[in-house]
């Protein structure tokens, strides 16, 4: 093979590993990037419930009490 296109085929070769590299890399970047989003999505949902829905835990709450208070034999 003569030299010439040796060294055309090595810097073809280079250049698609380099432009598969950089495509990799922006993938990587932009699937890190979804994950920081999802993160801090689920992060900021963390705060107190709405009103309404600790006025139905308390009544849950309370159901459980009464039943556990049956299950265990005491009248109300």
């Amino acid at each position: 093979m003569d030299p010439i296109t040796m060294a055309v085929l090595a810097a073809s070769v280079l250049v698609g590993m380099g432009a598969a590299s950089w495509a990799g890399l922006k993938a990587w970047n932009g699937w890190l990037e979804l994950k920081k989003m999802e993160l801090t999505q689920v992060a900021g949902d963390r705060g107190l419930p709405p009103a309404s829905g600790r006025i139905e835990m308390a009544d849950l709450r309370e159901r459980v009490r009464k039943l556990e208070a049956i299950a265990a034999g005491i009248d109300f």
